[in-house]
């Protein structure tokens, strides 16, 4: 055994020791809070009037400021009462603003308020419902502990909301059908949240820390639930759309489609989602990135029938730090790319069950084949498999098992010899929560065509005293490929890292909270006989105006491959950040930029490379609101000369035109130019896009959308020459409905 070897398990054991006495103790937990659900015959007026019928609820008081200064009273009063029927959770928020007006705005910084609720009772995850002083609202999942959200889940809900010179009032209408809960249990965890835009104050019902943040595993109680949803919950959404094609070098085209897609709540938990001819073109596509390293993107998903119940088809997350879930599925494979198209799904289907201590999902999905013989492509239909069991133990941890799988059988068109593909993993969990304390422990195996190989990933998160400590050991085997069916690249790459440091919070004075923290990375990247050590620091300060930055360094001996030597060289790492963040005109900034010295894999040498970006959004007028999301990359060569730079200016114009109806208009355009000559930079490319949505009716929805992309090409002329000219690419524009039937 090496002595790399060694010092790498030494730091992977003195990491688990480390998490093992943070995670065995919880010293800041608080007193629960309660509050009981009263029952009422008549239902209240979901109008944002806080009507009498409302005194006979129970109250929740007494919330707790989180920021701008930390477990202090509120500078306004806060009451949440609560009542139910058999079908009906019914919340209503009275918002005091005698100090501090409240205020409506769809552009800017607004006040608002939320309610999260766990009715499963896992001190793990839950449902948000988030109304706007505008009438805008949220929902979503809250995941591992508070640490993450799921933007994307989308439920049946009423809500309104009244301004009052002196107050605000917020009534919600929350049919238990339109989320999971565990039958028969009576107590939920529940939080209550307020936020004020004048002093940018966030106000919690049970005390939440800025160390900490919001953990589910320390909400209060709602007590005496009663839920009883009659009847079958049935979701029907029939989908008709068309759309207009035009690509350079094929006749434009114009396709009515129609699909159909399904959720039938068979019980209060378990939920069955079906799809059958889906539209899954994307209204706007990836932005554009310069990429300069080894390894791809990674792509969010943005599809309904994969977006609707993701939670479960996954691993746990740390949510910070250098951690990599290992991503044994990945629902971008499914209906992937080839060639510039999206392969078609003939259909889809998908079983979840949520329980008190279990969640099971299984999954499968088949695609269409594709052929492009002048391309010499062809893609074979493929079927997708994926199943998912996980349990709770010891609290709010959980212990996990998933299983994914695509096969494809085809024939190759020049020896028309039968062949059989496939990919599949298995891979185990577990994760250990305790406060705000994490430990995850993830371990897989792959096959693809008979190729087989293993991987582990392990992090931690966690306080010792005032130290905020991070670790991960990453090793994943030459020989482990999920590139079918999940996302994990990086075949052949070792990883220990571990990094702490103190976190000061202030309760006076500019600045509201400081964290530094130092480190040591070990890493060995696929093929390389050599570990890299890299010595790393972070400063992150969070000034109590709602500005904060970020400003972190990594400096080490690394090894790359060269192809020129056909050898790895070791050379002086260096790399640095800088960010910062806050909120200007109502409106948030963000600016910031990378410089690195190491590998270009494009250009294949070692070198500077730097990447800036800035966003920034201003409201004209209170349904007007501008953006500007730009970026600038740089390329130097080994002699320290600046060989390309990249500008990005991607301008958009969001209209509200009303909480339910907006109109948005976008332009991205990406330059080119040598050395730093940018204002001789030439245009590239040229993409346009314009987006109309309303949502007239819950879940149901009317697009319009329209994409132009134009590119640089070069064109022979007379006498030699070369004229390079902006030619259209393609043209896209696509009207959707999209309308919920509800039983």
């Amino acid at each position: 055994m090496t002595t790399a070897t060694l010092r790498t398990i030494g730091m992977l054991v003195a990491m688990l020791v480390t998490a093992g006495v943070a995670v065995a103790e919880d010293p800041s937990a608080q007193p629960i809070k309660s509050v009981d659900v009263r029952h009422t015959a008549t239902p209240p007026r979901i109008d944002g009037v806080i009507e009498d019928l409302w005194q006979s609820a129970d109250s929740a008081t007494g919330f707790v400021q989180k920021q701008p200064y930390e477990k202090t009273e509120p500078t306004e009063r806060t009451v949440v009462y609560l009542l139910q029927d058999e079908e009906n959770l019914y919340v209503a928020f009275r918002c005091h603003a005698v100090k501090n007006p409240p205020t409506a705005n769809f552009t800017k910084d607004e006040d608002y308020v939320s309610i999260g609720f766990d009715p499963f009772g896992s001190k793990t995850s839950g449902y948000f419902f988030q109304v706007f002083g505008s009438g805008l609202f949220w929902d979503g999942l809250i995941l591992d502990n508070g640490s993450g959200m799921d933007l994307t889940w989308e439920g049946v809900w009423s809500r309104a909301v009244k301004m009052y010179p002196d107050r605000m009032e917020v009534e919600m209408k929350i049919p238990f059908k339109t989320i999971r809960y565990k039958k028969g249990l009576t107590e939920w965890g529940l939080q209550f949240r307020r936020h004020i835009a004048v002093n940018f104050e966030d106000d919690y019902w049970t005390e939440v820390s800025e160390k900490d943040d919001d953990l589910v595993s320390r909400w209060g109680t709602a007590r005496g639930i009663a839920a009883k949803s009659f009847g079958y919950y049935f979701e029907l959404y029939p989908e008709g759309f068309v759309r207009y094609e035009d690509y350079r070098g094929t006749k434009a085209e114009t396709k009515p489609k129609g699909s159909l897609n399904l959720k039938w709540d068979l019980t209060s938990q378990t939920s069955l989602n079906a799809t059958a001819y889906p539209d899954f073109a994307q209204i706007e596509s990836d932005p554009f990135s310069v990429n300069l390293s080894r390894y791809p993107i990674y792509l969010a998903e943005q599809r309904p029938f994969f977006v609707d119940g993701r939670e479960i088809f996954r691993f746990s997350e740390l949510h910070t730090g250098a951690f990599q879930s290992l991503n044994l599925f990945y629902s971008r494979r499914v209906g992937r790319s080839v060639d510039g198209e999206a392969v078609p799904i003939i259909g889809g289907v998908k079983l979840t069950h949520k329980a008190e201590d279990w969640n099971v999902g299984a999954l499968g999905a088949y695609t269409d084949s594709y052929r492009d013989d002048a391309e010499g492509i062809h893609e074979p239909h493929r079927g997708f498999g994926v199943l998912r069991v996980q349990r709770r133990v010891l609290g709010n941890s959980e212990v996990g098992l998933l299983a994914s799988g695509v096969s494809a059988s085809g024939r190759d068109r020049e020896n028309l010899s039968g062949r059989w593909e496939y990919n599949y993993a298995i891979g185990t969990e577990a994760a250990l929560r305790r406060g705000s304390s994490q430990l995850l422990l993830q371990g897989a195996m792959s096959n693809r065509n008979d190729k087989k190989g293993w991987a582990v990933s392990s992090g931690y998160r966690g306080y010792v005293g005032r130290f905020l400590t991070m670790g991960t050991y990453e090793a994943v085997g030459d020989s482990f490929d999920v590139g079918d069916i999940g996302f994990a690249p990086w075949a052949g790459r070792q990883r220990a890292i571990l990094g702490t440091g103190p976190v000061w919070t202030f309760k006076h004075g500019a600045v509201r909270n400081l964290y530094t923290t130092v480190g040591i990375a070990r890493m060995r990247d696929p093929g390389s006989p050599r570990w890299a050590t890299l010595g790393t620091v972070s400063i992150n300060p969070n000034l109590r105006s709602n500005w904060g930055c970020n400003l972190d360094a990594n400096v080490g001996r690394n090894y790359e491959y060269d192809p020129a030597k056909n050898a790895y060289v070791g050379y002086a790492y260096k790399d640095i950040s800088y960010g910062i963040f806050g909120v200007l005109l109502g409106n948030n900034l963000n600016a910031g930029c990378n410089y690195a010295y190491s590998y270009n894999y494009q250009r294949q040498y070692l070198a500077w490379q730097g990447s800036n970006y800035f966003t920034f959004s201003y409201s004209f007028a209170s349904p007007v609101s501008t953006t500007l999301n730009s970026n600038l990359w740089m390329e130097w060569n080994p002699d320290k000369q600046v060989v390309a730079t990249i500008p990005r200016f991607r301008p958009r114009i969001d209209y509200r035109i009303t909480a339910y109806m907006t109109l948005s208009v976008f332009d991205e355009m990406v330059g080119y130019a040598e050395k730093t000559r940018l204002a001789k930079s030439r245009l590239q490319s040229n993409r346009v896009g314009m987006l109309y949505t309303w949502n007239f009716a819950p879940k149901s929805w009317v697009y319009f959308a329209i994409n132009e992309y134009g590119a640089i090409e070069a064109t022979d002329r007379p006498g030699g020459l070369v004229r390079e000219e902006m030619k259209q690419q393609y043209a896209i524009s696509a009207v959707k409905l999209k309308y919920l039937l509800y039983f």
